[in-house]
């Protein structure tokens, strides 16, 4: 996959989400990480074992204005919010930096005024802060990614279904 992207948190309040964003983020293959305007403290993130603060760029901002990124990279804000674009709509940049909200709030008028792009994962209401970021990154991947198309069935092609006799599985030997 060409490109690159990192991940971050705005107004950052539970160091267990982040950890668990972060955690994840590594996992996807993210760039660098990054706060504005919250402190991350690794030992209070048990849910980052990885320590994923510790392994890749990881960088803490005061605040919107003194956010940088990378030349070229888009920064592409997360946020339930009327005027975003549907998530499984969005053409993700090569060069992104992804930046979700508060646990509790939306991302500030200023971080929304600074982002190049606003998306949205399309759900009744606000979900988790770092299963959002999961999903945003694994649409990315997906999207990105030299993938081939997906199956339209899940088993082996030329296997013929299994049967079932009153709700119960028959199962074959394969030889």
């Amino acid at each position: 996959m060409r490109g690159y992207f990192g991940i971050g948190v705005e107004r950052l309040s539970k160091p267990m989400n982040a950890g668990n964003l972060f955690r994840s983020a590594q996992a996807f293959g993210a760039g660098f990480l990054f706060t504005v305007a919250g402190s991350y403290q690794q030992r209070e993130a048990h849910s980052d074992t990885s320590q994923s603060t510790h392994q890749i760029p990881f960088y803490e901002f005061d605040d919107v204005a003194s956010m940088l990124l990378p030349e070229g990279c888009q920064l592409v804000g997360i946020e339930l919010m009327e005027g975003a674009v549907d998530l499984p709509t969005f053409k993700h940049p090569a060069r992104a930096a992804y930046v979700l909200g508060p646990e509790r709030g939306s991302l500030s008028p200023e971080m929304a005024a600074r982002c190049d792009h606003l998306i949205k994962i399309p759900t009744a209401f606000c979900i988790n802060v770092a299963t959002a970021g999961a999903i945003v990154m694994y649409d990315r991947v997906v999207s990105l990614g030299r993938f081939g198309q997906r199956a339209t069935f899940s088993r082996n092609a030329g296997e013929p279904p299994t049967p079932h006799v009153q709700g119960t599985q028959i199962f074959r030997n394969k030889k």
